[in-house]
C-alpha cells in the first residue's frame, strides 16, 4: 500500500511540475530564471517549515497526522489551481522529444539536474539518522538542521535568478562553479575520513548552508539553459517547446530522487554516512568536469566559426577593390 500510494503521488508530483513549469516559462518568457527564483523561495519555505512542523506533530500526535495534514492542505490548493491559473491555446508540436534528448547541451543540463536531485534525495533517509547517532539530537530538533540548507538555498535563489536573467552569458560559470560547490560539500559533509576531520555539528550546518547556496547556482540556470538550446537548435517558440523541457526536468529531477535515496541508503548502510556522501559528491564533480570540457569545445567552435565568417568577408571585399581600381 506504501507503494501504491507513493507511486501516485510520484505521478500527481510530475503532472504539476510539468505543467506549472511550462506555465511560468510561458507567462514570463523573458524573465524565466528571476520568477524560478522568485518561487524557489517558497519552496524554501516549505522545507524550512516542513521538518519542523511534522516533527512537532509526530511527536504530539504520532505519525498519521502529518500526512493528514499535508494532504488537506494540498487539497485547498485545487480551487486556487482552477480560479486563478491562467489558461493557454497551444496547437501540437512537430519536435520530437528524442531529438530534443540528443542535443548535447541538453544531454549536459540533464545529467546536471539528475546530480542535483541525487544528491537532495541521498539527504533524505541518511542524514536524519546521522545526525541522531553522531550528535545525540532529539527527533524534534532533527528537523531545525534542515534550516540551514533550505535558507540559504531559498533566500539566494532570487538573486541567482536575476543575474542568469540580465547576464545569460554568466550561466555558464553559475553551473560550473555550483557542481564544483556541491560536490566540495558532500565531501565536507561527512567529513569524508581521508581528510581526517572530526564530525561537529557547527560544521555540518555550515557545510549545508554552503551546500544550499551551491545548488541554487546549479539549478536556478538550467531551465534557461535548456530552453535556448532548444530555440538555437530550430526548435518552435511556444507550448509545445516549453512542455517537451518541462517533461524532461521532472523526468530527471525524478530520477535523481529515487536513485539518490536508493543508492545512498544502500551506501549508507554497507559502509557509514561519510563514505556515501561521499560517493554521493561524485556525481555533481562529474557534471563539474563535463561541463568544463562542453563548454571548452563551445568557445572554441564559436572562435573557429567566427574566424571563417571574416575570412570569407574579407575574400568578398577584394574582388570589389580590385574592381574599383
Amino acid at each position: 500500500m506504501c507503494f501504491l500510494v507513493r507511486s501516485v503521488d510520484a505521478v500527481g508530483f510530475g503532472a504539476s511540475i510539468t505543467a506549472s513549469f511550462s506555465i511560468l516559462a510561458k507567462a514570463f518568457p523573458n524573465n524565466i530564471a528571476t520568477a524560478m527564483g522568485c518561487l524557489e523561495i517558497f519552496t524554501g519555505l516549505g522545507l524550512v517549515l516542513g521538518p519542523p512542523i511534522g516533527g512537532i506533530l509526530y511527536q504530539t500526535f504520532g505519525y498519521e497526522i502529518p500526512f493528514i495534514a499535508i494532504g488537506c492542505f494540498v487539497l485547498l490548493m485545487i480551487p486556487l489551481n482552477i480560479f486563478v491559473l491562467p489558461e493557454y491555446d497551444s496547437l501540437p508540436g512537430k519536435d520530437s522529444f528524442w531529438t530534443l534528448v540528443k542535443l548535447p547541451k541538453i544531454m549536459l543540463m540533464s545529467f546536471i539536474i539528475f546530480s542535483l536531485s541525487a544528491c537532495l534525495g541521498f539527504l533524505d533517509p541518511t542524514m536524519s539518522l546521522f545526525v541522531i547517532e553522531t550528535f545525540q539530537l532529539k527527533v524534534g530538533y532533527v528537523g531545525l538542521v534542515f534550516l540551514g540548507l533550505a535558507l540559504s538555498y531559498s533566500l539566494s535563489s532570487p538573486l541567482l535568478g536575476l543575474i542568469s536573467d540580465k547576464l545569460p552569458e554568466l550561466r555558464k560559470w553559475l553551473l560550473i562553479f555550483g557542481s564544483l560547490g556541491t560536490a566540495m560539500c558532500f565531501f565536507m559533509l561527512g567529513p569524508a575520513p581521508i581528510f581526517h576531520i572530526e564530525s561537529k555539528l557547527w560544521l555540518f550546518i555550515l557545510v549545508l548552508v554552503l551546500d544550499g547556496f551551491c545548488i541554487g547556482l546549479c539549478g536556478i540556470p538550467v531551465y534557461p539553459e535548456m530552453l535556448s538550446a532548444a530555440y538555437e537548435n530550430g526548435f518552435e517558440e511556444g507550448l509545445s517547446t516549453l512542455g517537451l523541457i518541462s517533461g524532461l526536468f521532472s523526468a530527471m529531477w525524478s530520477t535523481g530522487s529515487f536513485v539518490g535515496p536508493t543508492f545512498g541508503g544502500f551506501l549508507s548502510e554497507k559502509i557509514n554516512f561519510k563514505w556515501a556522501a561521499a560517493c554521493q559528491g561524485l556525481l555533481p564533480l562529474v557534471a563539474f568536469v563535463l561541463s568544463i570540457i562542453f563548454y571548452s569545445c563551445e568557445a572554441r567552435g564559436k572562435k573557429s566559426s567566427s574566424s571563417l565568417e571574416a575570412n570569407g568577408s574579407v575574400q568578398e571585399r577584394e574582388p570589389l577593390l580590385q574592381e574599383e581600381q
